[in-house]
């Protein structure tokens, strides 16, 4: 089988990036198979996609016949058996470990040896996840931005076992899908977020000591030309997933400068965890 002709794409997780992923792959003319907990859940996902797909129609932005033609190209599944032919798997759960190691390991099982298995992940190693199969030389970071449609940019990672030819096919799936790459390295928080995440901790800090909220992301949004302030931008990625990201660097580099800040630690208590739930540091 060759890696660079993959016509079919399974994605597991259709929730907001593992839709998103779907989305972008079938845009690009790829056949995807949509997996999740059952077939409800995959076909929930599936008309998340339809939804987003009206709101562009809307909008101009694409034609009745685009819409359809995508959809169609999109077939939710009832289990990750189905996927067994896919030559290509991304897996776009929640960032746990276990789970993403559970899934990753019923694949390794499901699919045919050859096939490339690639973690969504946005902070966890990628070699770790690749030691819960017989193919760690097939395992690979693929992490997409939010919202996938809408964002260029594709982090590349390889493991410690990650072949060339797994980091070339990969790649070329990415540009396939009009993306564009990027290669970092196997350690926590990659490149983004190793970046981002202690922006927006101190953001946090500096709210904790009494700085507006609006203020900060009003002085971030005007001082240095981002198009939200990293306040909204935490709400938008969800404060639960900031604060395991935070977690997870903290744990594995060691340097307090990742130290979550503790008014993020009440706001995931309290359930303020940005815009999915209406409230974070600002109110939806």
């Amino acid at each position: 089988m060759t890696h660079e002709l993959c016509t079919v794409l399974g994605v597991v997780g259709a929730g907001q990036m593992g839709a998103g992923i779907a989305q972008t792959a079938a845009k690009a003319g790829v056949e995807v198979l949509l997996a999740d907990v059952d077939r409800t859940a995959a076909e929930r996902g599936k008309q998340g996609i339809e939804t987003q797909l009206k709101r562009l129609l809307e909008r101009g932005k694409i034609t009745v016949d685009d819409g359809k033609s995508l959809l169609d190209r999109i077939q939710p599944v009832a289990s990750l058996d189905d996927l067994r032919d896919c030559q290509i798997v991304i897996e776009a759960v929640s960032e746990q470990v276990e789970l993403k190691s559970s899934i990753i390991k019923k694949l390794d099982a499901v699919l045919s040896p050859d096939a490339i298995i690639a973690s969504n992940t946005s902070s966890i190693s990628i070699t770790r996840l690749a030691a819960a199969t017989n193919r760690p030389e097939q395992v690979i970071g693929m992490h997409f931005m939010n919202p996938v449609p809408v964002m260029t940019l594709v982090e590349i990672i390889k493991g410690l076992r990650t072949n060339e030819a797994t980091y070339r096919a990969t790649a070329l799936l990415a540009e396939k899908f009009g993306k564009t790459t990027v290669l970092g390295i196997d350690s926590a928080g990659f490149i983004v977020n190793r970046i981002l995440m202690p922006m927006i901790n101190e953001a946090i800090f500096l709210l904790q000591e009494g700085v507006a909220a609006s203020d900060i992301d009003t002085a971030m949004k005007l001082g240095t030309n981002q198009p939200m302030g990293p306040l909204t931008l935490a709400d938008f990625i969800g404060l639960d997933t900031v604060l395991f990201i935070l977690q997870v660097l903290h744990r594995d580099i060691g340097d307090d400068k990742y130290r979550p800040c503790p008014l993020l630690i009440r706001y995931v208590e309290a359930g303020y965890l940005g815009k999915k739930t209406g409230r974070g540091f600002h109110q939806y």
